[in-house]
């Protein structure tokens, strides 16, 4: 392990801001534990079904608060691709090579999670599995699919976008719910928050990328965060929007499918709270093990997300198959004792998502060429001019 953490620390560049990559894996990390948290399959009468903790124990919608860290995986995104891009320009490379080199390590992973479920799919309709279980299952691996989608489009469109200044999206997202809620229109439209609600945070970041480090970077922070939570609040107490930034099973209105205006003010609030923890990151990362950890994360960003609903999904069954009515795991999530057995079934989880990792990690790994990721090379170090493809 020291040898890893050492081989790591010298293939980083010495230019490389490394809080950057520290809140890539803190927004990954947060959407997976917030999965697990606020996710529960329940077995009744031979056919398994979702639910939440937060349809019985509306009490615990704080828990969204945390975990619910797209904005900030946005933030970073549109930060890292508007670097990119511009250093891919300076090397000659073409809008083409560098679209490639960037969806490919986003979409190398799906392939391999499809093939898996849907071979799966085949065995368990042929064992005689329900197909409203099924139906169950597959929601649960596919439907974080949207992000990708979204995050693919947006990456695609940096050279147009990046100079966006993120008040133009953020005046869609206010017109859409304005319209739909306030005005009785179309609820259809709502999807059109889709894009502009995950932009605004995009062009954020870009933003950011546009113009670099600074003293004025604490201030946006702190304007961010006071003002995206003071406008979150009065939207949750006197506008109607619901407290939890997730989706509730059975709510009428959910801020994330599609996202409303509070999951875009809450959003810039984790912004303004993420530029903050910038200059305390960037310190606490000079210590090799944390980078290394930092690090790992990193290169295996994809496989982690794409693969926890699945390593969920393998200890719930495996459990049934062990005897079911297993507390926090396939009991219905009413209560006090199902949050506490749930917190015991974490480590679970993590073990067989380390199970996936070893087994699906190499689908994630970029190709050796001009647009490929060089976090850590074994034993040497990417060069400086690199540092931003990641």
């Amino acid at each position: 392990m020291r040898e890893l953490i050492q081989r790591i620390e010298e293939a980083t560049p010495a230019g490389r801001d490394r809080a950057v990559d520290a809140l890539r894996a803190f927004a990954i990390l947060g959407v997976v534990l917030g999965h697990w948290l606020v996710t529960a399959l329940v077995f009744d009468s031979g056919t398994v079904h979702g639910a939440s903790p937060l349809q019985h124990m509306p009490q615990l919608a704080p828990i969204s608060w945390v975990f619910q860290t797209l904005a900030v995986f946005f933030l970073v995104g549109g930060q890292v691709a508007t670097k990119s891009y511009a250093s891919a320009r300076a090397r000659g490379v073409t809008y083409g090579q560098w679209l490639r080199a960037r969806l490919g390590r986003l979409f190398r992973p799906v392939a391999a999670v499809l093939v898996v479920w849907l071979v799966a799919a085949g065995g368990m309709l042929a064992s005689g599995v329900g197909l409203d279980t099924l139906h169950t299952l597959f929601k649960l691996v596919l439907s974080p699919l949207w992000f990708l989608l979204v995050f693919a489009a947006l990456t695609a469109a940096t050279p147009l976008v990046s100079r966006v200044h993120p008040l133009w999206p953020l005046a869609v997202v206010m017109y859409v719910d304005v319209y739909r809620f306030g005005n009785g229109g179309a609820q259809w439209t709502g999807w059109l928050n889709l894009p502009a609600g995950w932009l605004v945070p995009y062009c954020l970041g870009a933003l950011w990328a546009r113009r670099g480090a600074g003293t004025s970077l604490r201030t946006t922070g702190w304007v961010l965060l006071v003002g995206g939570s003071v406008v979150t609040a009065l939207l949750v107490l006197f506008a109607g929007y619901p407290a939890s930034m997730v989706g509730v099973p059975g709510a009428a209105i959910s801020n994330l499918n599609p996202p409303t205006l509070a999951a875009v003010t809450f959003g810039l609030a984790q912004c303004g709270a993420a530029l903050l923890l910038l200059g305390p990151l960037r310190r606490a990362l000079r210590r090799p093990t944390l980078w290394a950890a930092v690090a790992l994360v990193n290169l295996s960003a994809m496989t982690i997300f794409l693969w926890h609903q699945t390593s969920m999904i393998a200890v719930t069954c495996l459990g049934l198959l062990a005897g079911g009515d297993l507390a926090g795991l396939h009991t219905v999530p009413d209560g006090s004792a199902w949050v506490l057995a749930r917190l015991a079934w974490l480590p679970v989880f993590a073990v067989m998502l380390v199970v996936c990792w070893v087994t699906f990690r190499a689908y994630e790994q970029p190709r050796r060429g001009r647009g490929g990721s060089r976090v850590v090379r074994a034993g040497r170090p990417a060069r400086t001019g690199e540092m931003g493809r990641a």
